[in-house]
């Protein structure tokens, strides 16, 4: 088994300089840190001390990582962890990685100085040093956690809620609402949730006897994506007379490119989103969405994160937290035969002509 006098010579640095880096990195500066890191995973080298007492030398810190902070739920998300991790005593390093590889491997570069104690990762990606940390841990647990992008090959804790049901939840609403021609809003490919989304809407579908009428338009989880994939679905012959959208924000974009067209919501077109987002209640009209636990979501990342650090068991590999579907009002009973292409130009066509007096 490697030694520090083996990391030591392979960084060219001293033995006290090996000792401070896997101790009190902040002490030490960043080109040797690295050099000494590096040295550390070719030579696959354990500090016992350092393993033995990582809670002794916390640095009360943790790392999140978000694919992208201006996303709704992502935001909500990041309070949920924030909130516990600062009861607990701990400060939250926040990383916006913008899907940027270089961004996330920055970060777990951070990880793996020793710079926190702990990696919450929001989203599906997750770097290649990220993964060699998971594998190396094979035999404890490595202190990193997901939410909402399980990835069973890593075997780490994930947190998150039943795609497949949720999906399948707000479709049962369109169908038993009298909808047959349905319209879905994906999101980002490839994405764990969207493939569970999509999954748990289909067989809903199928299930209807309805699957043929499903349209499916694929956008990446952006209100503009929304507003291109409604534009796409309403100008088809015979559009849908509902769309479900895989998230809130390109629900929203849905409702605006049915308003584009004169479209009334609900009475033309009825729209169903996921998370529930904070202002979700407040659209007009308000809309009907699946919501998710996302403060809860964080906070049990936290919770789930800070038991591994305490030494505790072993936690699930998936960890999965309850969603609901709430009713509001962009949705009814589809109300007219009509093509909404003819009931779009006939309401033009009655904006102008002269009122008469």
């Amino acid at each position: 088994m490697p030694n520090i006098f083996d990391v030591a010579k392979r960084a060219g640095v001293s033995i006290a300089t090996v000792s401070r880096v896997l101790t009190q990195p902040d002490v030490v500066a960043p080109t040797t840190r690295r050099k000494v890191m590096a040295a550390v995973e070719r030579l696959g080298y354990t500090p016992n001390a350092s393993a033995k007492n990582l809670r002794v030398r916390s640095t009360r810190r943790l790392i999140a990582t978000v694919p992208h902070i201006t996303r709704l739920v992502w935001s909500t998300i990041l309070l949920g962890i924030q909130d516990l991790a600062n009861r607990e005593g701990y400060a939250v390093l926040l990383g916006d990685t913008r899907f940027d590889r270089s961004r996330e491997e920055r970060y777990a570069q951070m990880f793996k100085e020793r710079q926190a104690d702990g990696l919450i990762f929001l989203g599906h990606q997750v770097g290649d040093d990220i993964a060699g940390i998971v594998r190396r841990h094979r035999e404890t647990v490595a202190p990193i956690v997901n939410v909402m992008g399980f990835r069973p090959r890593l075997d780490i804790p994930s947190i998150q809620i039943d795609n497949v049901a949720a999906a399948a939840d707000a479709m049962d609403h369109l169908y038993d609402l009298g909808h047959t021609r349905v319209g879905l809003v994906t999101g980002g490919s490839p994405s764990f949730v969207t493939g569970e989304r999509l999954r748990g809407a289909l067989a809903r579908a199928r299930k209807a006897g309805a699957e043929r009428d499903v349209i499916v338009e694929h956008g990446d989880f952006s209100v503009e994506s929304g507003v291109a994939c409604a534009e796409r679905l309403l100008a088809r012959p015979n559009p849908p007379t509902a769309i479900f959208c895989f998230n809130d924000e390109m629900a929203l974009g849905v409702v605006n490119a049915a308003r584009r067209r004169n479209l009334r919501i609900p009475d033309d077109l009825s729209v169903v989103g996921i998370d529930d987002i904070h202002h979700a209640s407040f659209w007009d009209p308000p809309l009907t969405t699946v919501a998710l636990p996302m403060r809860d979501m964080g906070e049990h990342a936290v919770r789930v994160l800070l038991g591994i650090l305490n030494g505790g068991e072993r936690p699930p590999q998936r960890i999965v937290l309850p969603h609901t579907l709430v009713v509001r009002s962009s949705t009814a009973a589809p109300g007219r035969a009509v093509p909404f292409a003819r009931v779009a130009a006939a309401r033009a066509g009655r904006r102008g002509r002269p009122t008469a007096t």
